[in-house]
């Protein structure tokens, strides 16, 4: 596993340059609320993210996405006080879930920090374990990813797991959940 250090060369000053946007003026980046808004703007898919054979866990997680087609790679980020956090350091493998439209109480019951915990987290939900990790994967999803955990990255009060995909499937439906300003949504064609 790895850890990038941050580079020693320090950024220049401002630079002399016109005004921003009116309409996206800037936000204070040491502002945990406006920072959040700020990167609540960026629309992203819904996923579930699981680890663990015996004891799964589960969580929500919309900070995922690809990294490379050769070799086969994704990332989630998790942070570091999450039930899971240690389950995927230990079976050194996850699953993720791509969720519909229709699956807003998946994403909702997945996020729910008072759900019931192992096997019983899972007994609202269609499932199976994974063919290659043992992982739980979601039935009547979009899209699915079974992963080998290949990289572990700092990134601050989260960790960047890199998954080397070992099997990967998706259905025929192309009508994904968002996540957009603290809100699912839908596509609207």
């Amino acid at each position: 596993m790895s850890t990038v250090q941050p580079a020693s060369v320090p950024l220049p000053g401002p630079l002399d340059l016109p005004p921003l946007p009116v309409e996206a003026p800037e936000a204070d980046v040491h502002d945990r609320r406006a920072l959040r808004g700020v990167l609540g703007r960026f629309a992203t898919g819904v996923t579930v993210l699981t680890a663990g054979r015996d004891t799964p866990r589960g969580m929500t997680a919309n900070s995922f996405t690809s990294v490379s087609l050769e070799p086969a790679q994704v990332l989630v980020c998790v942070v570091k006080s999450a039930a899971i956090h240690q389950t995927v350091l230990a079976e050194q493998a996850f699953a993720v879930s791509v969720l519909g439209r229709d699956q807003e109480w998946v994403a909702r019951h997945f996020a729910d920090h008072g759900r019931p915990r192992g096997t019983r987290e899972f007994a609202a939900v269609e499932y199976q374990p994974g063919r290659h990790t043992g992982a739980p994967v979601l039935g009547h999803v979009q899209a699915w990813l079974e992963c080998r955990l290949s990289a572990v990255h700092e990134g601050g009060d989260h960790t960047i797991f890199v998954g080397a995909v070992l099997g990967a499937g998706r259905s025929s439906a192309e009508d994904p959940l968002l996540y957009l300003g603290g809100a699912f949504r839908r596509l609207a064609d």
